[in-house]
């Protein structure tokens, strides 16, 4: 029989994932497809693999990452946390729950540093056009090496979409914004809040990006700081300086009209308002589209095309849980590719989707959202040998961070979880968040307090700057 070929668009966390995936089969001793992954960024990592261009790359392609400079996890790293590989094994000991993003990256990237995966992905390698022909019911990828030109067209039995869903903006349109002299930009190309010192600046939207944009901005020294909603504010206890007003009605010059009546003038627009489902690689009858939601329309377990079982996604969703998610996707997605799982009928997938779809339309808060979460989650785990976790506690982690960031917005970075994994308590990190302006890897395992003693062990250059 010939050997499966696979194609895995995109080498950051979630085709990271489904590469582990493969690469555990394997150690188990099972023979595992033809693997080629395709990776548009010269490394892995993806969102995680910071950048500092913008709009367009060295290649002239779209730039990916939406990442930018001392931005710090959002959630509790004991949420994210690898069911088979430990921050605790990483890094040797305990370190605090909120590491910053260079931080993260050494994470994922570390847990592939032994396995010999690598060998499968070709970087600075961009999937142009992917066509399915109805008669092999095989899939041609058509690819270019960006540094050559040279294109490959090739054919494979099945298709794993892992490029991930935060790279195109959704941007909408704001009266007046023409006449507007300041720095206007997408979240997407931001990429720090240093150059915001001394200035007014909004954020529009009410979701993550505009919170910790915000927040950065005010950290950076921003003189003030506005978020626009369009539907319901953040609603945190925000400190002085940082205010939310309802939608802007129209754009002035430098001042900012709001439906309120209330107006304020600016320095700098950041457009916090999300992302679109945008795959330019697929055809339409094969690529997601719709909202951000927790269960997008279309897939079975979350993960396979009901239109055509040949592709797969993973990391589709709106997430709470991620890393570990991912994998038990990847997971699920590997034993159906290889048989270990049968794929089902197209009938009973569909009665599949349509029950998570209505328990997906049951949801009614953010708690619930989370627990929904957390059950599918738990339903992939059981579908697969990946290594099980207490998927309560880790919604109970989610719960319990909603909470610290109402009682203090500025300040849930600073607290300490216990890892669902090993046990272990978070170190408390030696910086209260506020004031950590260096978000290096060096800077951050320099020092660490005990959170049994109390006892602060500060950095070289603190020790010498105290004496």
């Amino acid at each position: 029989m010939t050997k499966k070929k696979v194609a895995i668009i995109g080498a950051g966390p979630s085709g990271m994932a489904q590469l582990r995936a493969f690469e555990s089969a394997e150690r188990n001793g099972a023979e595992i497809p033809e693997l080629v992954c395709f990776e548009k960024q010269a490394d892995w990592g993806g969102q995680w693999n910071y950048t500092w261009r913008t709009g367009l790359d060295e290649h002239g392609e779209p730039v990916h990452s939406s990442m930018y400079r001392n931005l710090w996890s959002n959630g509790p790293k004991e949420a994210l946390e690898f069911a088979d590989y430990s921050f605790d094994e990483h890094f040797g000991r305990p370190i605090s729950s909120y590491p910053p993003r260079t931080v993260l990256w050494d994470y994922i990237a570390g847990r592939l540093r032994d396995a010999d995966v690598r060998k499968y992905v070709r970087f600075e390698t961009v999937v142009r056009v992917i066509t399915f022909d109805d008669e092999t019911q095989q899939f041609t990828v058509m690819s270019e090496h960006l540094p050559t030109g040279e294109t490959t067209s090739e054919i494979f039995d099945d298709v794993v979409v892992a490029s991930g869903h935060f790279s195109f903006p959704n941007m909408p349109e704001a009266p007046g914004i023409e006449t507007f002299p300041g720095f206007v930009s997408h979240a997407h190309d931001f990429r720090g809040a240093e150059a915001f010192e001394d200035q007014d600046v909004l954020v529009v939207g009410s979701s993550y990006s505009a919170e910790d944009i915000g927040s950065q901005a005010y950290k950076m020294g921003a003189k003030s700081v506005t978020a626009s909603y369009r539907s319901n504010p953040m609603g945190y206890d925000w400190p002085k300086g940082f205010e939310e007003r309802p939608a802007i009605r129209e754009i002035d010059g430098s001042t900012v009209h709001f439906v309120d009546g209330t107006s304020k003038t600016v320095d700098a627009i950041i457009f916090c308002t999300g992302y679109q489902h945008k795959y330019p690689f697929l055809p339409d009858e094969l690529a997601l589209s719709g909202p951000n939601t927790v269960y997008p329309a279309g897939l079975y377990r979350g993960v396979v095309w009901q239109d055509n079982p040949g592709v797969f996604y993973v990391g589709a969703q709106d997430q709470w849980f991620t890393f570990n998610m991912f994998d038990a996707q990847a997971w699920v997605v590997r034993d159906l590719i290889m048989g270990t799982t049968e794929m089902p009928s197209a009938d009973e997938r569909q009665r599949s989707i349509d029950e998570w779809t209505a328990r997906f339309n049951a949801v009614t808060d953010v708690n619930s959202e989370i627990a929904f979460q957390g059950d599918y989650v738990r339903d992939l785990l059981e579908q697969t040998d990946y290594p099980t976790f207490d998927i309560d506690e880790v919604v109970s982690i989610f719960i319990s961070w909603t909470k610290d960031k109402q009682e203090d917005i500025m300040g849930y970075r600073d607290r300490c979880y216990r890892s669902v994994m090993t046990g272990t308590i978070a170190a408390k990190h030696h910086t209260p968040w506020m004031d950590e302006l260096d978000d290096s890897i060096e800077r951050y395992l320099a020092g660490h307090v005990n959170v049994q003693t109390g006892e602060i062990t500060l950095p070289e250059r603190e020790k010498t700057a105290a004496a």
